[in-house]
């Protein structure tokens, strides 16, 4: 079994903005309102390895876990794998961006699988993701169309 979501907005600003400001993982607390803080632990070129921790959970629980992220500015293009994998077998993302007439298209695809033992199984864990992907998107989507605004 394994899991697999799509994603996608339209986000009425500069592809430069939008890239900067979705590529710059330092500063993901104040844009994500999931993400309590981010470690850079690593970083080589256009890859990062960093730690991510969320916002302590409805149970108090806190999750955290090590990625890695490969940005191409060339092809607009994002890889990214979670090193420590938590209750997850595995977990690839790709985030794309797409100048279009009305913005920037952009795309997360995320496929995974869940650990037999983990809390949730694919099918959960696949609606938790769609759900929680809209959320921030559209939190990510207003935050940078702001800063389009005001930008001289």
């Amino acid at each position: 079994m394994s899991g697999h979501t799509e994603n996608e907005i339209v986000i009425d600003a500069p592809m430069e903005l939008v890239w900067e400001r979705t590529n710059d993982v330092e500063r993901w607390p104040e844009l994500f309102s999931e993400y309590a803080s981010v470690e850079v632990l690593e970083r080589d070129g256009d890859r990062v390895l960093f730690r991510l921790t969320m916002h302590p959970d409805a149970a108090g629980r806190v999750w955290s876990w090590v990625s890695e992220r490969v940005a191409d500015r060339a092809t607009r293009t994002v890889t990214a794998r979670r090193v420590e994998t938590g209750p997850f077998e595995r977990m690839h993302i790709r985030w794309t961006y797409e100048q279009l007439d009305t913005g920037v298209r952009m795309r997360w695809v995320q496929d995974f699988a869940m650990k037999p033992d983990a809390p949730v199984d694919d099918a959960a864990m696949t609606k938790h993701i769609n759900d929680n992907s809209r959320v921030q998107m559209a939190l990510i989507k207003r935050k940078v169309e702001e800063v389009a605004c005001t930008a001289p």
